[in-house]
């Protein structure tokens, strides 16, 4: 069972995430909280207490300190939880820097249940391929429990009644515009 500690300054989100997990088998939630300094109490007793936090859900807008610097501070835990950022942050530089402290997934709100299922299965995908021992057998079972978090299933994650390759093809002409477009000319 993945212990699971939920990081939402928003307690109707963090209901809605305890919802979403109680719904998949082989998550637990260990506790919601709404602050950077409780994640970090939570998780430190609870990795004192000889249970400690496998996953942690992480909002970066915390309203006392950046979700990153949660991050960085998680990962001096020994065990040190993984983490997952559930956030509306889309900035590139956030983006970079969540990879940087640790954050193994990134999911952008507002999301549906089917697109954080999607994350989690990935996520027990990957801690089922690492298995339970001290180190890896080999290479190919490292390789295999990254592939598990960087496979995408863009179908669940995209709106509806749009194709993946349609949003691709949106976002790329977006990208490279050279300032806003009406929706008439991303149309055409």
């Amino acid at each position: 069972m993945i212990r699971v500690l939920i990081v939402e300054d928003e307690p109707l989100i963090a209901g809605a995430h305890r919802e979403y997990l109680g719904r998949m088998a082989d998550f637990e939630v260990h506790d919601a909280v709404h602050t950077g300094a409780a994640a970090l109490r939570a998780a430190n007793a609870a990795a004192r207490s000889g249970a400690p936090i496998d996953l942690v859900l992480l909002d970066i807008g915390l309203p006392d300190m950046s979700g990153l610097d949660v991050a960085s501070a998680l990962s001096a835990l020994r065990p040190s939880p993984d983490i997952i950022a559930v956030t509306s942050a889309r900035d590139l530089e956030v983006v970079r820097t969540a990879v940087s402290r640790g954050i193994v997934l990134y999911l952008l709100k507002p999301f549906t249940f089917a697109a954080l299922r999607d994350k989690l299965d990935h996520y027990l995908a990957y801690r089922t391929a690492l298995g339970s021992a001290e180190t890896a057998v080999a290479q190919h079972d490292i390789d295999r429990a990254m592939a598990a978090l960087r496979t995408s299933n863009t179908k669940a994650s995209t709106p509806k009644g749009v194709s993946p390759a349609t949003l691709d093809r949106i976002a790329g002409f977006l990208r490279e515009a050279d300032g806003p477009r009406t929706a008439a000319e991303v149309g055409s």
